[in-house]
């Protein structure tokens, strides 16, 4: 089981799982303009998996967070682009684009950046409210 213990935990958790999830992203973005002259070894976009995360007394508590699985290869078809004089192209001229939607990968910054944000939210709130407690007893 997972050591969720408070809501820190929680957002630290889903905070990192975005950060994987940007890392991709960039990875995904960077390769974009690569060109192979086989489509077996044009460069595929990769994706995080999410899995829910629960805490031990999960029924008593209801703390689940969030972490990334693992990273899989999105089973894309590189484009195919005619380019007889680009030295990678094979025997009939052709060059292997990777297999990346730019403008999906775009969305998918944004929704992370804002996911990410929303976390940094939440700690930011639960320190004042922390702040505020503290002050209470003064």
């Amino acid at each position: 089981m997972a050591e969720l213990k408070n809501i820190y935990d929680i957002a630290g958790n889903s905070m990192a799982s975005q950060l994987i999830r940007m890392n991709t992203i960039a990875s995904n973005i960077a390769n974009a303009g690569t060109m192979s002259g086989n489509p077996d070894e044009a460069y595929k976009s990769i994706k995080p998996v999410f899995e829910s995360t629960y805490a031990d007394q999960f029924k008593q508590n209801g703390i689940a967070s969030v972490r990334v699985s693992e990273v899989v290869e999105m089973d894309m078809k590189p484009s195919r682009i005619f380019m007889p004089f680009h030295p990678d192209a094979d025997g009939e001229g052709y060059v292997y684009g990777a297999a990346v939607n730019i403008e999906e990968e775009y969305v998918e910054m944004m929704e992370t950046s804002r996911q990410y944000q929303n976390n940094v939210e939440v700690i930011t709130t639960m320190r004042a409210l922390d702040m505020r407690t503290i002050n209470m007893g003064k």
